[in-house]
């Protein structure tokens, strides 16, 4: 059996457990949980967070890629009925296998977060909402508002998709080890229905990822191989401004031109 005081944060899971009673307990209060939700934790670590939400729930699945910690929550928590562990990469989690409403939390080490989130998008009809704490910088980029340097494909692709609100702040000092930056709470809500008429997902993706890929230049000139300035103009949109400066509604627009382009050329 593996003592969970020894267990040494891994740099290659971008472990950091949080241990503070007081943030642990609000993250839990903020999740406002029912017994009836069926909730996913993701990365639950030593089960900080896990104890608490057995406590409101009736049913919990959580996935932890770490063997070592998959032996410590076994050995912890593996009686409680309620419980199903998961050795397994979220990366590559199949959420459709557990249902419908499912509401997932978890703490995201910084380097899987975005691929991740992205992963988490193409589930998002399984999804009720989604608690996370993450780098707090990767909230700001989340919640971020057109004209802000943090605005980018992060921002256009989760917001076009779900409401996003960022809740409160977690110092690094409720961490073990401590990071050398601030966490954030931040819950994302997949929408019903999404705000603006897109025709094609993998189109908006493309639009977004070239009009940032230099995030200096002016949309003329990221998007000119892919859709003409003249075009652009006809959009309703400003060519000489950059991609930071658009509304998601404009990437939408540019998005719903190109695959009518594509459709057109075949």
């Amino acid at each position: 059996m593996i003592n969970p005081d020894k267990h040494r944060a891994r740099k290659r899971f971008g472990q950091n457990f949080l241990h503070d009673p007081a943030v642990i307990q609000r993250i839990v209060d903020v999740i406002n949980l029912q017994q009836n939700n069926h909730v996913i934790e993701i990365g639950p670590g030593k089960g900080a967070l896990t104890k608490l939400i057995l406590e409101r729930v009736d049913k919990l699945d959580v996935v932890e890629i770490d063997r070592d910690l998959v032996s410590v929550l076994t050995t912890d928590l593996g009686n409680d009925k309620r419980l199903t562990i998961h050795e397994a990469d979220a990366l590559t989690l199949d959420l459709s296998k557990f249902g419908q409403d499912l509401r997932i939390v978890g703490n995201l080490p910084y380097n899987i977060s975005t691929p991740l989130l992205f992963h988490l998008l193409t589930h998002k009809a399984c999804i009720k909402d989604m608690l996370f704490m993450l780098q707090k910088e990767v909230v700001n980029r989340i919640c971020a508002e057109p004209g802000s340097k943090q605005y980018g494909r992060l921002t256009i692709m989760l917001q076009y998709y779900c409401d996003v609100d960022s809740l409160f702040i977690i110092k690094p000092g409720a961490f073990s080890p401590s990071p050398k930056v601030d966490s954030a709470i931040v819950r994302l809500t997949p929408l019903a229905k999404p705000r603006y008429e897109l025709s094609d997902n993998e189109s908006l993706k493309i639009i977004v990822r070239a009009a940032f890929s230099q995030r200096r230049k002016t949309i003329r000139n990221t998007l000119k191989k892919i859709i003409s300035e003249a075009d652009i103009k006809e959009l309703g949109i400003a060519p000489e401004i950059r991609a930071e400066n658009l509304e998601i509604s404009d990437f939408v627009k540019l998005a719903n031109h190109y695959h009518q382009l594509k459709i057109n050329s075949l």
